[in-house]
């Protein structure tokens, strides 16, 4: 996991934002130092939020909240999705497409598909019930902690093949 997420709560709330490709190691510091500059400055309703961001795996962006501080807000939400929307625009990737699906394949390496793209590997005997995804859809960090990466057969990308 990251330093930056380890320094917020097991009960913190996430968001997940999958980039549709590895960023390059570049883009990857970029989009860290400006996310992780922007959670440093978060407010809501003019309380600061104790928040964490970093970028996982050179492609899922994460930003969490400690939320027994002080509770982010539709407004504040909305700002950090305009910050991510503003950072993708700037190198050209689109963070916001809920479907493509990420796994890793029998070498390790991170492959991001659409949704029927998934399904064609799938019933083609490509990705096996027990091929590693990526569940973007977790809500706590203690979840990314330990289910963020886990076998399809018992993630929800199951119901999806």
């Amino acid at each position: 996991m990251s330093d930056a997420l380890n320094s917020i709560a097991p009960e913190s709330r996430i968001w997940i934002y999958a980039a549709e490709r590895e960023l390059t190691a570049t883009e990857t510091k970029k989009v860290r130092a400006e996310i992780q500059a922007y959670v440093k400055e978060w407010v809501s309703h003019r309380k600061e939020l104790k928040a964490a961001a970093d970028v996982l795996h050179d492609r899922f962006l994460v930003v969490g909240v400690d939320e027994t501080q002080a509770e982010a807000s539709g407004c504040s939400i909305d700002g950090s999705v305009n910050k991510i929307k503003e950072i993708g625009a700037e190198i050209g990737i689109d963070f916001f497409n809920r479907m493509r699906f990420s796994y890793r394949d029998q070498k390790g390496r991170i492959n991001t598909v659409s949704k029927d793209q998934f399904k064609e590997l799938y019933h083609g005997g490509k990705l096996p019930n027990d091929t590693i995804v990526f569940d973007t859809l977790i809500k706590e960090v203690g979840e990314l902690r330990q289910i963020f990466e886990r076998p399809l057969e018992d993630s929800w990308h199951s119901r999806m093949v």
